[in-house]
C-alpha cells in the first residue's frame, strides 16, 4: 500500500497563537492542535491517500535515512544547519523551545520560559535531572558556558542571531535569564534553532577543534561515529530524560545528494527514509509502492539570491532586469510543481496570516520589454557600478547544486537572461559548499531557498540585517522600520502591516527571486511509523515535519 498526507497547512489560528506568545507565559500548559502533516485541506492538485496502518509503538530496530546533503560541523555556532543538518540534529540535540501544531512556541527541553513586563528579560527554567550523553548535567552553568564561549564567540555563525542578548545570567542551578538590549516579542523563536540546542561544554572543551565532529547533546540518540560524506551513526540514549523514548535502537544518516540515487535507494530498501525538498522527487516518491509520504507545505520557497553587495548587482536596474526576464510558470513546470506548488512572491505562503495580496501583485512578473529597458539603461550608463565601458554586456556565473532538475532550472535562467544580452555561465557546486558560498557571499547569483516557519521578526531580521544569514547583502531603512514594529508589538494588525511593508520593499528592490513554495517530503518505507506524530512532554502535539525535518525520538519501525 502506498499513500501520502496532504501538505501541512498553517491554519490562521496557529499563526495567530504564535503572535500571542508574549501574553502567554511559555510554561507547560500550552495547548496543542490538529496539524503536523495531518489532514488539512491542502493545495489544488494534491491528493489524499490513506496511510499504512500505524499500530502501536514498537521498541527496537534500526533505520537508515537518506539526506539531501552533508553538514560541515555538528556544533551549534559552527555548523551550517540546513534542512538536512537540522533533521540529524534532532536526533542528538533537544531544542529548548519547539513549535506546537497550533504555531505556539512552547518549552520542550526547557520546563518554562517567562518574560518580564517590557519583554527585555526572558527567564528560562530547565527540567531537573537531565544529563548530556557524557553524563554531565544540563544546568544553568552549562547554558552560560555555551552562550559565552561558543554561541557568541567572534567566529560563531549565530552571533548575529543573538545580537540582542547582552548577557545570559545564572539565577540558580536550573534557571537562567536572557537579558536583551531592547524589547523582543519574538525571542522564544530564536531558541527553536541551533542557539537553543544545548551541547555538553565539558565534551566540547575536551574535543577542542574536533568538537564539531564529536557532538554530545541531551537528545534521544547519542553519537557513535561520523564518516564525512558517508555515514553519521547514532545509538539509543539509554538515559534519555523522556521515559520510554526513543523506540529505535539506532539510526544511520547517509548524505545522498543525487535525487535519483536517493529515490532508487528507498525503492530498493537500501535506505528506509528519504528526505527531499525537490518537487519532482515528491511526485516520484508518491508513485513508489510500500512508501508513506509525510509532506509539508510551509513558508519555504525556492528561487535565487542576488549578491547585492557587489557590482553590477548593487544596481537596482540589474536586479530588476533579472526579475522581469524570468517566466515563473515555466520554472515551476520544470520542478514538477504544476498543480502541486503555488507560485511564490514573498516570504510567507498563502495560508499564512502574513501573506499579502498587495505584495503578490507588486512582485515583478514576466515582462521581457521591461527587463530589456532596465538592462539597457544600466549598460549604457557611463556611471555604471561595474566600471565597464558603455554598452558592455554583463557577464556573471549562476551556481546551483548538481541535481538534474536544478540543472534544467539553471539552463532556463541562463536562457531568459541571455535574451537580454547577459553572458551567463553555469556552474554546479556541491550542497555544503553551496551553502558556505551563500554565507560568505562568495557568489554572484545562485539558486537558494528562502523563508522558514519562525516568527516573521526572526526570519526577516536574519535575512535583511547585517550578519552571516543576510545572504544577499541587502538592507534598507524600510525593512528596519518594519522590523522595529515586529520587535516591539504583538498586535496582529500592526505586525501584518509591518510584514507587508517589508514585502513591498523586497518586491521593489528584488534582492532575491522566487520560483514556487517548496513542498517537502519525508518518504519512508511503510515499516517506519509515526514520522510526524511527535509530541511535547505534556502531550501537546508538535508541528510535524516542517522542511522535511523529523523529531526521531518517537519514530519506530515494525521490522
Amino acid at each position: 500500500m502506498r499513500g501520502h498526507r496532504r501538505p501541512t497547512e498553517v491554519p490562521w489560528k496557529r499563526a495567530l497563537a504564535s503572535l500571542g506568545l508574549v501574553g502567554v507565559l511559555l510554561g507547560t500548559a500550552a495547548c496543542g492542535g490538529d496539524d503536523g502533516g495531518g489532514s488539512g485541506s491542502g493545495e489544488e492538485g494534491v491528493q489524499a491517500d490513506e496511510f499504512s496502518e500505524q499500530g502501536d509503538p514498537v521498541e527496537g530496530g534500526e533505520i537508515t535515512v537518506g539526506l539531501e546533503a552533508e553538514t560541515n560541523s555538528w556544533l551549534p555556532g559552527e555548523g551550517s544547519f540546513s534542512n538536512s543538518g537540522t533533521t540529524v540534529a534532532y536526533a542528538i540535540y533537544d531544542p529548548l523551545i519547539k513549535r506546537t501544531a497550533e504555531g505556539e512556541f512552547q518549552p520542550y527541553l526547557a520546563e518554562s520560559m517567562e518574560p518580564n513586563a517590557d519583554l527585555t528579560v526572558w527567564t528560562l527554567k530547565l527540567r531537573p535531572n537531565v544529563q548530556f550523553h557524557d553524563g554531565t548535567p544540563l544546568n544553568a552553568e552549562a547554558l552560560k558556558t555555551i552562550f559565552d564561549e561558543y554561541l557568541t564567540a567572534p567566529t560563531s555563525n549565530v552571533r548575529n542571531t543573538l545580537a540582542d542578548v547582552t548577557a545570559l545570567n545564572v539565577v540558580d542551578d536550573l534557571t537562567v535569564e536572557y537579558v536583551l538590549s531592547e524589547t523582543n516579542a519574538a525571542f522564544p523563536s530564536v531558541l527553536t534553532g541551533s542557539p537553543g540546542w544545548p551541547f555538553s561544554p565539558t565534551a566540547a572543551a575536551a574535543a577542542g577543534p574536533d568538537a564539531g565532529s564529536e557532538p554530545v547533546g541531551t537528545g534521544p540518540f547519542s553519537f557513535v561515529s561520523w564518516q564525512r560524506d558517508n555515514a553519521f551513526v547514532v545509538e539509543k540514549n539509554e538515559n534519555y530524560w523522556r521515559e520510554g523514548l526513543p523506540y529505535l535502537d539506532g539510526i544511520t544518516f547517509r548524505p545522498i545528494p543525487d535525487e535519483d540515487t536517493r529515490v532508487s535507494s528507498l525503492q530498493s530498501g537500501d535506505i528506509d527514509v528519504m528526505q527531499t525538498l525537490r518537487q519532482s522527487t515528491v511526485q516520484r516518491a508518491r508513485d513508489l509502492d510500500g512508501v508513506d509520504n509525510y509532506e509539508y507545505l510551509g513558508n519555504n520557497a525556492g528561487g535565487s539570491i542576488i549578491n547585492s553587495s557587489i557590482a553590477p548587482f548593487d544596481d537596482l536596474r540589474v536586479r530588476q532586469a533579472l526579475a522581469y526576464a524570468i517566466d515563473q510558470p515555466a520554472l515551476i513546470d520544470v520542478i514538477g510543481g504544476t498543480g502541486l506548488t503555488p507560485a511564490a512572491t514573498q516570504y510567507f505562503s498563502p495560508d499564512s496570516p502574513f501573506y499579502s495580496e498587495e505584495v503578490a501583485e507588486a512582485f515583478p512578473t514576466y515582462d521581457v520589454e521591461q527587463a530589456q529597458e532596465f538592462y539597457d539603461d544600466y549598460i549604457n550608463d557611463p556611471q555604471r557600478s561595474d566600471g565597464q565601458p558603455v554598452g558592455t554586456d554583463i557577464a556573471f556565473t549562476y551556481r546551483c547544486p548538481p541535481d538534474p532538475t536544478l540543472n534544467e532550472l539553471s539552463q532556463l535562467y541562463q536562457n531568459f537572461w541571455s535574451q537580454l544580452g547577459m553572458d551567463v555561465s553555469l556552474e554546479t557546486v556541491e550542497q555544503a559548499a553551496h551553502v558556505q558560498n551563500g554565507i560568505s557571499k562568495e557568489y554572484e547569483v545562485q539558486c537558494w531557498r528562502v523563508g522558514d516557519e519562525q516568527d516573521p521578526y526572526v526570519t526577516l531580521r536574519n535575512a535583511f540585517t547585517e550578519g552571516p544569514l543576510n545572504f544577499t547583502g541587502y538592507t534598507s531603512s524600510a525593512i528596519d522600520e518594519g522590523l522595529e514594529t515586529l520587535r516591539t508589538t504583538t498586535d496582529v494588525a500592526e505586525r501584518q502591516a509591518a510584514v507587508e511593508a517589508i514585502g513591498m520593499d523586497i518586491a521593489e528592490n528584488v534582492p532575491n527571486l522566487f520560483t514556487g513554495y517548496t513542498l517537502t517530503d519525508v518518504a519512508v518505507r511503510d515499516v517506519v511509523k509515526n514520522v510526524d506524530g511527535w509530541t511535547f512532554p505534556d502531550e501537546a502535539e508538535g508541528d510535524g515535519v516542517p522542511g522535511a525535518t523529523t523529531m526521531w525520538g518517537e519514530v519506530w519501525t515494525t521490522e
